[in-house]
């Protein structure tokens, strides 16, 4: 059995295409997945469909990022339409033809966002955790926003944290951290990244 972890998306389905089809997952594979499927790409809606298709094949973490929490946010009526669409969000409403359309077609899938997914050696997470708190301390915004103080600090979990959110041009490696967000959805030659984590090597879409 493997565990891989799979970076930000942001509506790109053909770097997750690639880099599922170079992965190469089994039945008995585990996906976690950090976050932000949507936003800046065009096809928001496809990633999702996907994600759900590969949830039939094997089993699948999906993790709350950012973006999709101020897109929660932004259909609820706290957040502002014009905060959400200055970063990308204008493009998942295309992909979906409507707001109404988001929640209609895929509901369930963002309501039922993890914040983290734990396992005895890693702690999955978007952003990051507050470095100075134990797990049941952190507060749901922390994990989806957090940057430098969480980067550039030493936590105090046991556990190997694998993160998304801040981009890097490679993979991010420290003794206790691990980023994988290597721009997908921010530059246009910037790959889709995959962490296997028995294995401890990377696999990008390009």
């Amino acid at each position: 059995m493997r565990l891989i972890a799979i970076g930000d998306i942001h509506g790109k389905i053909n770097k997750l295409n690639k880099l599922i089809e170079k992965l190469d997952i089994k039945p008995d594979d585990t996906l976690v997945f950090l976050g932000d499927y949507i936003d800046r790409g065009k096809y928001s809606k496809q990633v999702v469909e996907r994600l759900i298709e590969l949830s039939k094949i094997c089993h699948c973490e999906f993790l709350m990022g950012n973006h999709e929490y101020y897109m929660l946010k932004t259909i609820n009526g706290t957040w502002e339409k014009e905060y959400y669409f200055y970063d990308g969000g204008d493009a998942t409403v295309d992909s979906y033809g409507s707001f109404e359309n988001i929640l209609k077609l895929h509901g369930d899938f963002y309501k039922n966002l993890k914040y983290y997914y734990l396992t005895e050696d890693f702690l999955f997470v978007h952003a990051g955790i507050r470095p100075d708190k134990t797990l049941e301390e952190q507060e749901d915004i922390d994990m989806l926003v957090i940057r430098n103080n969480f980067i550039d600090h030493k936590h105090k979990l046991k556990q190997k944290i694998i993160y998304g959110h801040t981009p890097f041009v490679v993979p991010y490696i420290e003794d206790d951290k691990i980023g994988i967000n290597t721009g997908c959805g921010i530059e246009p030659n910037a790959p889709l990244t995959a962490y296997i984590c028995s294995e401890n090597r990377f696999i990008t879409s390009n």
